[in-house]
């Protein structure tokens, strides 16, 4: 009554449901965006200083760091909106797609550029798109993994990043030389589209458990399981009220609870609480309204564990990012090397880091973030030593493959401990967390390549200070990876044992005397005389 024919017909079942929605599908899209997003970051490294250089500008090395500089400008100026849109949006896939668009659009204008302004602003746009894979796309991976597969899929996804510089620097030093400033961009616009088409094929968790699929779990939904079996799609969505109706309509259900291995309880218009078997405890914090802004960085704030997180983060954006304006220059000038064969260095040194990502992440699982992040950091430590030397460019490259094997597998736990903080925070998000990760992150690579082409072109032996200032850092997150990272830190371990030795050297007996010592005793007592 009162519903048209059309209202009372059900929808088509998506094709492809449930390798659309699958974990393994939503992982390769999420690395593959990663992945275009450094690649167009990355492809314009070691061309664009020679590109400034051909327009007859000066000062190359600063000029090509503020341009790195724009970029992340961009990333951290749209980090907040983007976070706070995707938590009280309904979809994640629609900011991914924009965000494509919006990439499309600015690699085409830097490619246009004529002159240092307009290639500053392309590169601006370039730096709000990618905030939309780092924020959104992370936030709807955990929205589909189990909790106890996120630091693997994290870590596979975060292959991207690697492969991103891995691809993106020879290439673009190769195609400049080969066919001009814009082949880089028209290659950086064929991965861009493709990577539009793969986010368009995506079908979110909540999409497909209407459909009765459960892609966390990886099999169909059990309808005794649910209060209420769904006769159609709009059923189950649980928040839609009958037109006309006067039933309150309960508060919107967030993406940012914790990741679930259950279905999403049937929400009735009386609202009455849903039974202990269709709701998880896990699931019991998803009817709340998302935080107001404040209040996500207060929460976070007072978090040590998630300060100790972010900080990490944007040290590390920092340490990638400063050498960047610099490093092809040190080449160029010690060992005479061309775009060409920068790329290649590139090549060598990156490589490792497809294996290390993955790996971190399936042990950030097994065995925990604490002791993978500190032991990645002091083994990353001592290379940045030994790429002060001048000698020999094998070591050269060598030291710089190594310590990209250790610091890339600080990435999947460090990222893996942002979700065990979404999950145990009420009303903090995956796209708050990860928002307050890009943003941290966006820092780093906005003052690293100034810090980095400011000390190169101006200190008596750059490189060499360089060096010094990443292995301080380094030294930093040691310290805030012992004290803080983990739910139960490794210097929380260490001062429990400490403790404990200590009581019990306290309630050891003490030792009772052998019979030779009790003689000695006797013999020495004075004779008593009668």
């Amino acid at each position: 009554m009162g519903f048209s024919s059309t209202s009372n017909a059900t929808p088509k079942k998506p094709w492809g449901l449930q390798w659309r929605s699958s974990i393994w599908f939503i992982t390769t899209v999420v690395g593959f965006g990663i992945t275009t997003d450094l690649l167009v970051y990355s492809i314009i490294i070691p061309v664009m200083p020679f590109q400034l250089e051909h327009l007859k500008y000066h000062n190359v090395s600063a000029l090509t760091g503020w341009l790195l500089c724009a970029y992340s400008a961009g990333l951290v100026l749209s980090t907040i909106p983007i976070a706070i849109y995707s938590e009280r949006s309904t979809s994640r896939r629609t900011p991914l797609i924009l965000g494509l668009v919006a990439l499309l659009g600015a690699q085409v204008l830097l490619m246009q550029a004529p002159n240092y302004p307009l290639m500053a602003v392309a590169r601006t746009l370039q730096g709000i798109s990618s905030s939309m894979v780092w924020i959104v796309g992370l936030a709807l991976l955990c929205d589909t993994t189990p909790e106890k597969k996120v630091g693997r899929q994290l870590g596979i996804a975060m292959t991207g990043l690697s492969i991103g510089l891995l691809v993106g620097t020879p290439a673009g030093g190769s195609l400049y030389s080969r066919f001009g400033f814009r082949a880089p961009f028209i290659f950086g616009e064929i991965c861009t589209a493709v990577d539009l088409i793969l986010r368009s094929l995506v079908i979110e968790r909540d999409e497909a458990m209407k459909w009765g699929y459960d892609p966390s779990v990886g099999h169909k939904l059990d309808p005794l399981a649910t209060l209420e079996a769904p006769s159609s799609p709009q059923q189950s969505s649980g928040a839609i009220a009958a037109p006309g109706s006067n039933l309150p309509r309960p508060e919107p259900i967030s993406e940012d609870s914790p990741t679930f291995n259950e279905p999403k309880p049937v929400i009735t218009g009386d609202l009455r609480p849903p039974t202990a078997h269709a709701l998880s405890t896990s699931d019991v914090s998803l009817v709340c309204k998302p935080l107001p802004l404040l209040s996500v960085i207060s929460r976070l704030g007072q978090s040590p564990r998630a300060v100790a997180a972010l900080a990490m983060s944007l040290i590390y954006g920092t340490v990638n990012s400063m050498q960047e304006p610099s490093l092809p220059l040190h080449l160029q000038s010690i060992w005479g090397y061309n775009p060409d064969q920068v790329g290649l260095v590139y090549l060598a040194a990156l490589a490792p880091a497809l294996v290390s990502s993955p790996l971190a992440g399936l042990l950030a699982d097994r065995k925990g973030s604490d002791y993978l992040t500190c032991t990645c950091l002091f083994l990353a430590l001592p290379w940045w030593v030994v790429l002060t030397l001048r000698k020999s460019i094998p070591l050269f490259v060598v030291s710089l493959a190594m310590q990209s094997f250790f610091v890339s597998g600080v990435v999947p736990p460090v990222t893996a401990e942002l979700a065990a903080v979404s999950r145990n925070m009420q009303g903090v998000g995956y796209a708050h967390v990860y928002g307050a990760f890009n943003l941290a992150f966006g820092i780093g690579t906005a003052v690293g390549p100034i810090l980095g082409g400011q000390i190169y072109g101006r200190a008596r032996h750059g490189w060499t200070a360089l060096c010094c200032i990443t292995a301080a850092l380094i030294v930093l997150c040691i310290v805030l990876a012992f004290c803080y990272t983990g739910a139960d830190p490794l210097l929380a371990k260490v001062m429990r044992q400490y403790n404990w030795s200590q009581v019990s050297l306290e309630m050891r007996p003490l030792k009772a005397p052998s019979s030779k010592e009790q003689a000695a005793s006797t013999d020495n007592l004075p004779a008593h005389h009668a």
